[in-house]
């Protein structure tokens, strides 16, 4: 049994490791762009266009749009 539960206490550590790793791999190639202020600026405005734009279509799909 003390196996087991050392078994599930490493699932969350491996989930942590797994989310890290995939965000890390996203950003990796976009670090030498933000280092221009124009594709920055771009990348930016990109991220937060997204952002508006996902959390205007999920008020707008749930139906909590004020």
């Amino acid at each position: 049994m003390q196996d087991f539960l050392e078994n599930i206490s490493r699932y969350p550590r491996y989930l942590i490791a797994l989310v890290l790793g995939v965000f890390w791999n996203f950003l990796e190639p976009l670090v030498p762009l933000l280092r221009r202020p124009v594709t920055g600026i771009a990348l930016v405005g990109g991220f937060i266009s997204t952002m508006v734009f996902l959390s205007l279509t999920l008020r707008a799909m749930l139906g909590t749009a004020g």
